[in-house]
């Protein structure tokens, strides 16, 4: 059995697990073992791809395996890792792990809740392991569809009403996603003689697919995976979902899910039809440029903890896209960095977030004050996530966004440049909505009396914010350790585009 497989073999025995647990003891039981099993997997993966590459593997994907799954459209179980796929795999686990503690005291139904929990976890490990068309987007549905319910039970305010639009947003990018996949594969197929979803079979043979196929079917797989990746102006839908939903789905949902978005742009869309995404990337350009100062400049106006940190996901999901189709060498890198950055600091922010929330009962930056005093631990990691959202050097975030910029302006055209001065403003923006919040919530006077008798964090929330905090100053002062990989793995792909 290839290794790969234990990604969604494991969540696979914790829903068995989950299904037969018949106290909450053996539910958190069970979801600590199997978060740690897939957390120790996904560091493994990473050292022995780190080692391949130090020991002269010149493969770009490794451990591919492939079994016939429904032979008359050659549709197979295919998978196989680059270095994208490891770190993307890498901060999914983390995420899982620091979200089953961020869970530790949710009721009512939490077996229920971390079988959905579980399930949306299985379909996003599925895709970073796919190389075939049909198995990631099976994966790609798998993870959403959990969504629904997850905000629609066990969510708050107006939370049907944000499960109805997330779903039905999402589920109308899966729709013109199917078009983009199956036109890729009958007219690949009548081009090169070979009908194959095989990702990296396919991008062997784009070329032949002619110019005017590509114009067509681009825009149906860039705008299905931009929906996910709230890429301006098919964005609406998260702001609402993640107000709604509970702690540990918030640090999911833009932690990993919406990273599906910029990986599927870049490894379907742009990969495989390479030159539709080369004259028509200035469409795309204006759209994530608007979506990067648009976030920004909303989360500005914004009053709720949760809304901040939505439009500031809206964003930064915008400046990946943005890199991507700038289509140099750092560009892409730092839009690798910025999804692996972004996934652990705006996990902490929603982890953090839930926590005050579940304390004080209120989300609302005006009702809120002189936390510091109050729940130090929680205030002090408010205060980190927050210097890391704006850029701070020694965080991840400064890492990812200055690799960005100078990667975007190496690019010799004028309208590009442009843009990436446009979305240069976005730092400033950040560093005010940052600094406001956290100076009128943490500073200052207690706003209520009553906040006096709350507590700091429980253990199991100290394990979930240490965690993410770790990992937020890890990736930013040793990015060395992970750019390598990720640069190998941008080299077919934008060989492939350029």
């Amino acid at each position: 059995m290839n290794i790969l497989t234990l990604f969604v073999l494991i969540p696979a025995l914790m829903l068995l697990g989950l299904w037969l647990s018949r106290s909450l003891n053996q539910v958190r039981g069970v979801m600590v073992a199997g978060a740690s099993c897939l957390l120790a997997l996904s560091i493994w993966l990473t050292v022995y791809f780190v080692q391949e590459r130090a020991a002269g593997n010149t493969d770009v994907m490794l451990l591919q395996d492939s079994i016939s799954w429904f032979a008359p459209l050659n549709i197979c179980y295919a998978i196989g890792v680059d270095g994208i796929s490891v770190v993307m795999l890498l901060l999914s686990s983390i995420i899982v792990f620091t979200g089953t503690f961020a869970s530790w005291q949710l009721k009512p139904l939490t077996k229920e809740y971390f079988l959905w929990f579980t399930l949306l976890s299985t379909g996003v490990y599925g895709f970073f392991i796919s190389i075939d068309l049909f198995t990631m987007f099976m994966f790609y549905e798998v993870a959403l569809i959990p969504m629904y319910l997850l905000i629609g039970v066990w969510g708050s305010g107006a939370k049907e009403y944000s499960a109805m639009k997330l779903t039905l947003m999402l589920m109308g990018g899966s729709a013109l996603l199917i078009i983009g996949i199956l036109g890729i594969y009958f007219f690949n197929g009548q081009f090169s003689g070979v009908y194959t979803m095989n990702v990296n079979e396919i991008a062997l043979t784009s070329h032949l697919i002619p110019v005017a196929v590509q114009k067509v079917f681009f825009p149906f797989i860039f705008i299905g995976f931009g929906v996910l990746g709230a890429m301006f102006p098919f964005h609406t839908w998260s702001p609402d979902g993640h107000a709604s939903a509970p702690t540990a789905v918030s640090m999911l949902h833009a932690g990993v899910l919406m990273k599906l978005g910029g990986y599927g742009c870049f490894r379907v869309a742009m990969y495989l039809l390479p030159e539709a995404a080369n004259q028509l990337a200035w469409i795309f350009l204006i759209l994530t440029t608007i979506s990067v100062v648009y976030g920004a400049l909303s989360a500005c106006v914004q009053t709720d903890l949760k809304y901040i940190n939505a439009y500031s996901s809206v964003s930064h999901c915008g400046l990946v896209l943005f890199a991507l189709l700038m289509t140099t060498q750092n560009a892409c890198s730092g839009a690798i960095l910025q999804m692996l950055s972004h996934g652990l600091m705006t996990a902490l922010f929603f982890a953090l977030i839930g926590m005050i929330y579940g304390r004080t009962h209120t989300r609302d930056v005006r009702k809120l004050g002189g936390l510091m005093k109050i729940m130090p631990f929680l205030a002090v990691g408010y205060l980190i996530a927050g210097l890391a959202n704006l850029g701070l050097p020694g965080f991840s975030g400064f890492t990812a966004e200055m690799t960005i910029f100078v990667g975007s302006f190496e690019n010799a055209d004028t309208f590009r440049r442009v843009c990436t001065i446009i979305a240069c403003t976005s730092i400033v923006v950040t560093a005010v909505y940052i600094l406001r919040v956290a100076g009128k919530i943490l500073m200052g006077k207690v706003a209520d009396p009553h906040y006096e008798l709350l507590t700091d964090a429980t253990w199991d929330e100290r394990v979930a914010v240490a965690c993410l905090i770790f990992c937020v100053a890890g990736l930013g002062l040793t990015p060395f350790f992970f750019k390598p990989i990720i640069d190998n793995a941008l080299v077919p792909i934008l060989g492939n585009i350029l």
